[in-house]
């Protein structure tokens, strides 16, 4: 079962549960994850959603690399793949009941986007958040371009999108990028208190309140996700995305000097 579900004393919990790939994001995994969502909104006797992974090492990694990389000599499964990840998305945003995303690994690219897509954020202090799309062929346009400059700034979504450089969950905390950061022994304590706390207030209130809040990333996210599907579809075959896959599955840095070789050849 690559997600779990589960519910206890209101708290509804959905864990990635694919410790073995880092919690990589599969079509499965993402089918799951809107399902579960899905439930969790529709039952009255959930008051509260946590979104976690399975695992002290990773919480998400964002897209299974494996499965991505069958997509090169048909990208229209890209295109299958992405909307099946923006389902996903959207079931966090949407859910009825708020959502606590407890960050009990490495938060990365598509992994992000999952845990800016819920309403707060608790990490363990030795987390570290991260994009990687432009160094490793990848538009990070589920939910990172649309949101991050609205959480952060737009100086620093640029510096996490445009430069990939790995951000301590400490400096996280400092951006506004997670709400609380604690020990890794007191993580779970943390999480619940958010859920009592969540659990303590009006539910129909909480969900009204969540959707006047979601309304300047509804703008951002409806006028640009499914353009952004229909680009990553069109360049799922292109010279940069084999490149960045070819480069992770090798275990070494992209090879820039062959792709501009390259890209300066198709344009003679």
């Amino acid at each position: 079962m690559t997600v779990e579900y589960s519910v206890n004393d209101r708290v509804a919990t959905v864990r990635l549960n694919r410790p073995e790939v880092f919690n990589a994001l599969d079509r499965a995994t993402l089918e799951s994850i809107r399902d579960s969502f899905r439930i969790a909104s529709a039952d009255h006797s959930v008051g509260v959603v946590v979104l976690t992974g399975t695992g002290e090492k990773a919480f998400c990694t964002g897209a299974d690399l494996d499965e991505q990389q069958a997509f090169l000599a048909r990208p229209n499964d890209y295109w299958d793949w992405m909307g099946r990840f923006i389902e996903a998305i959207e079931s966090i945003k949407d859910c009825a009941k708020p959502v606590v995303a407890r960050l009990n690994g490495m938060v990365v690219g598509g992994g992000n986007e999952l845990n800016i897509a819920c309403d707060l954020a608790v990490a363990a202090d030795d987390v570290v958040l991260r994009h990687v799309g432009p160094s490793r062929g990848s538009l990070p346009a589920g939910g990172a371009t649309q949101w991050m400059p609205l959480l952060i700034g737009d100086r620093r979504a640029r510096e996490v999108l445009l430069l990939n450089r790995p951000v301590p969950a400490a400096q996280a905390l400092e951006w506004g990028w997670v709400n609380r950061v604690v020990p890794r022994a007191e993580l779970d304590a943390a999480v619940a208190d958010y859920c009592q706390e969540l659990l303590a207030k009006m539910p129909e209130i909480v969900r009204a309140t969540r959707v006047q809040l979601n309304y300047w990333k509804n703008q951002a996210w409806s006028g640009t996700v499914q353009m952004a599907r229909e680009w990553l579809t069109v360049h799922a075959a292109s010279a940069e995305v084999a490149e960045g896959l070819a480069s992770f599955h090798e275990k070494r840095p992209p090879d820039y000097e062959k792709l501009r070789t390259d890209i300066e050849d198709a344009g003679t």
